[in-house]
């Protein structure tokens, strides 16, 4: 359950359900992410950083630039135990 309730936290802010569905079309730069987001880049990164600590995006770094996307197996794994909690 804690998972679950952790999962729930963490997209429960919008910027970050922004980024997912952002990615859910492809990998992306972190420059694209912030200009479609029309954030500061800093606070884009934070978000980016807590989406990458609870692995439900990961990242690659081409020269300076570092491309996120989505890690659909973990995603998976917390809408199962999502709706497992939503039957239960």
């Amino acid at each position: 359950m804690e998972q679950t309730v952790e999962f729930l936290r963490i997209m429960s802010e919008k910027n970050r359900l922004k980024i997912l569905c952002l990615l859910k079309e492809g990998e992306k730069c972190v420059c694209e992410i912030w200009q479609c987001l029309r954030r500061p880049q800093n606070l884009t990164s934070h978000h980016l950083k807590v989406l990458k600590d609870f692995d439900l995006i990961s990242s690659r770094k081409e020269g300076v630039k570092i491309f996120y996307k989505v890690n659909r197996k973990v995603v998976k794994k917390y809408l199962r135990l999502l709706n497992k909690f939503l039957k239960d």
